[in-house]
């Protein structure tokens, strides 16, 4: 019976139009995947008007191509420009983008894309078994194990990238801050919004990933010169990429049996399973050296997770009406047009849908991951192009995609204003990766905090399941702690002993940045204690979890930045100015508008930075400004026309 249903579903499938719309879809979403700020929740969005014109296979299979592709070519971005799309891209911006200025981008886009299929096909095959015994497994988990299961993930992103915990885990914490500014989720509580009518709604996920990550690469980048990378990149073999493919083949099945379980967990899924993987990535190599700087077992882990994650979220969504996120809430709210009600019984009820679901994943999971092969020896190139002829057009659609999200100038001097925040933060030695998860998490881990405390008080604590998730954080803090306590003892012996002690290997990052970075940290930290105060009790629980092992590791760093400070500011400079270049620019947009701002920035990236000839520089600058303009109107929304304009 079962097979009958599923080559029902995939003949229904194979029906020309429904075959169009499900290719349409995946194309829309690979687009809007390599698009930075955009996604996959821009992709379902752009083409949801337009099912509601076909019938309800071929609208949903639309929206399934557009959501399955979009970590796959997300990866694109995230290794190419070090601009994850998603936080869950976070370990492959950073290790994918490591080994693109090596040289290396086939080779990490290569493994990237075959994870992700990997991913894709493993998410759809167990979303074929699972949802018949995934309902009592996602009942079993009540409000304390999801709350530890988001810590847990939190935890893992905070101490996974850099030797440095305390920076990490100040990072996680500054990050579920800035998640917790806007309306609070139990009470009527506004905080943080310093009256301010944008921030009501509290700060855009969007903006907070392209600001931490894209400003500040784009700033670094412009600054050094010359392209992503400065060696030559050979595509005519993949046989580097699909050699480490296989070889860490067992990785990848893991970190997608691992996504999958994620996806189980509403809301917070991808960011916490992805890290997690990532985190079992890194405990299961010998040589961890590599990790941050490099590693291909980081980008197979990662994107393997993802992908896998992505569709397990359907899982909540198809039985319990609890979307996994953004698209799979959109894709709910399609189920419901079309007459489907999800629900334990959906199974039963719609089998030839559920077949219908699995096999648009699949199979574009695979075609998607195909096109990316076909088009990556042409994008890998563009690592050589001066970096400033491609800035112009992606910092412009890093505004176009922050625009989008409540239309309005704040967006843009926000998208900045982090973009500071994310180049004092790496060049302060502080990973950007435990903020930005922080802040998704923020949300969930603030909903369940608050219902565990409600209905089990601190009790909670001792439940078995909360001990067992627990001791994932538990057991590698001791055993990091019994490694510093050996090490310390070993450094002394060799001191008595007239043993020079091991080379430390020297910090990159500006001492005086980080200090600088202390101060502001530290300083958010105190006036959110103070203005705590006026909050319901309720309204406190999430900003005290993250001020109160925050303000301490913030005022640790003030005084271990003071103690090591040394006057090396200068060498960022041109950094700086670029960055107050990027501010000068959102200044000018809100006074007079998109349009003069925007021809000069392109002017000076082009002539200025990339030093193009004039004739060339212009017709090239013309083309990204009408692209702009094309996006602004995909997207149905008005361009800033400028305060000062505006009064005449």
């Amino acid at each position: 019976m079962m097979l009958d249903h599923a080559l029902s579903a995939l003949d229904a499938l194979f029906e020309p139009t429904r075959l169009l719309a499900l290719f349409g879809g995946m194309i829309v979403g690979m687009i809007f995947g390599m698009l930075p700020g955009l996604g996959g929740v821009a992709a379902v969005s752009i083409l949801l008007p337009f099912i509601y014109y076909l019938d309800a296979y071929s609208g949903l299979a639309m929206l399934l191509g557009a959501v399955s592709v979009v970590y796959t070519s997300d990866t694109i971005t995230s290794v190419l420009l070090g601009a994850p799309g998603s936080p869950a891209s976070a370990p492959t911006a950073i290790e994918g983008h490591a080994l693109a200025k090596q040289g290396q981008a086939a080779r990490a886009l290569g493994v990237g894309f075959l994870a992700s299929m990997v991913g894709g096909l493993v998410g759809s095959l167990v979303l074929l078994f699972a949802i018949p015994v995934a309902g009592p497994i996602v009942l079993m988990l009540s409000t304390p194990e999801l709350f530890m299961f988001a810590l847990v993930g939190l935890f893992f992103a905070s101490s996974m990238i850099g030797k440095d915990l305390a920076k990490g885990l100040a990072a996680a914490c500054l990050g579920l801050l800035l998640g917790v500014v806007g309306p609070a989720q139990a009470a009527a509580d506004f905080r943080f919004t310093f009256g301010q009518v944008y921030l009501l709604d509290g700060f855009s996920l969007t903006i907070v990933a392209l600001g931490l990550f894209g400003v500040a690469e784009v700033i670094s980048m412009l600054a050094t010169g010359g392209g992503i990378s400065q060696s030559r990149i050979e595509v005519a073999s993949w046989r580097d990429g699909f050699h480490d493919f296989w070889r860490n083949r067992w990785l990848v099945l893991r970190a997608s049996l691992i996504g999958v379980l994620g996806g189980f967990v509403p809301a917070v899924g991808a960011s916490a399973s992805t890290w997690v993987a990532y985190g079992h990535a890194i405990r299961s190599t010998k040589d961890r050296s590599k990790f941050g700087k490099g590693e291909i077992r980081g980008i197979a882990a990662s994107e393997g997770a993802n992908n896998a994650t992505v569709i397990s979220d359907l899982v909540p969504t198809l039985l319990f009406s609890v979307p996994g996120g953004p698209a799979a809430a959109i894709f709910l709210g399609a189920l419901f047009s079309f007459g489907y009600y999800p629900g334990p019984r959906m199974i039963t009820q719609s089998p030839d849908l559920m077949f219908l679901i699995v096999w648009s994943v699949a199979l574009t999971s695979v075609v998607g991951a195909l096109i990316c092969f076909a088009i990556t020896p042409a994008l890998a190139r563009l690592t050589r192009i001066p970096f400033a002829i491609i800035a112009a057009p992606l910092v412009l659609i890093m505004v176009v995609g922050a625009y989008q999200s409540t239309s309005t100038i704040g967006d843009i001097f926000m998208l900045f204003a982090l973009g500071g925040l994310g180049w004092l933060m790496k060049h302060g030695g502080w990973p950007r990766a435990p903020a930005l998860v922080g802040f998704v998490l923020s949300g969930p881990m603030e909903q369940y905090f608050w219902l565990t405390n409600q209905i089990h008080g601190w009790s909670w604590l001792m439940r078995p399941g909360v001990l067992v998730i627990g001791s994932i954080i538990v057991i590698p803090l001791l055993l990091s702690a019994y490694r510093w306590y050996r090490a310390r003892h070993q450094s002394e012996d060799a001191v008595k002993d007239d043993v020079p002690p091991p080379p430390v290997e020297t910090s990159t990052s500006s001492v005086g940045v980080a200090l600088v970075l202390a101060v502001i940290v530290a300083v958010m930290f105190v006036y959110a204690v103070w203005e705590m105060q006026s909050f319901n009790p309720v309204s406190r629980l999430m900003p005290a979890l993250a001020i109160v092992p925050g303000l301490p590791l913030a005022l640790w760093l003030v005084f271990r930045g003071v103690r090591e400070y040394q006057n090396d500011f200068a060498n960022d400079g041109a950094e700086l100015w670029i960055l107050l270049t990027l501010i000068v620019y959102a200044i000018a947009v809100w006074a007079i508008g998109l349009s003069l701002p925007t021809i000069a920035l392109i002017a000076w990236m082009l002539l200025g930075r990339a030093k193009m000839r004039l004739w060339t520089g212009v017709i090239y600058g013309a083309i990204v400004f009408a692209i702009v303009w094309i996006l602004f109107d995909l997207l149905r929304g008005d361009a800033p026309s400028g305060a000062l304009i505006s009064l005449f």
